[in-house]
């Protein structure tokens, strides 16, 4: 184990078991919250393909019926994004 310089006299091997303790429920909540984070990005990307997927699908489905104008203004909403 590290040596410790003794710069208070007061810090003692119980004060080393707190500050373990401290350190290891830190880890435990940061790994907790990076689970969730990449949870939640995740479930972000599945749904923005799956938005896109559908934008898509609708655009060959006016395309194949000859709906130029819906046609196109979908193509100009994702060249553009939303304009109000």
């Amino acid at each position: 184990m590290h040596e410790w310089k003794q710069h208070k006299p007061w810090f003692d091997e119980e004060c080393l078991g707190f500050l373990d303790q401290r350190k290891r429920g830190k880890m435990k909540w940061i790994d907790n919250l990076n689970s969730v984070r990449r949870e939640v990005s995740r479930y972000f990307r599945n749904k923005m393909k799956e938005y896109f997927r559908a934008k898509i699908e609708e655009l060959e489905a006016n395309s194949k019926i000859h709906n130029i104008r819906d046609l196109y203004r979908g193509i100009n909403d994702f060249k553009k994004g939303y304009q109000p």
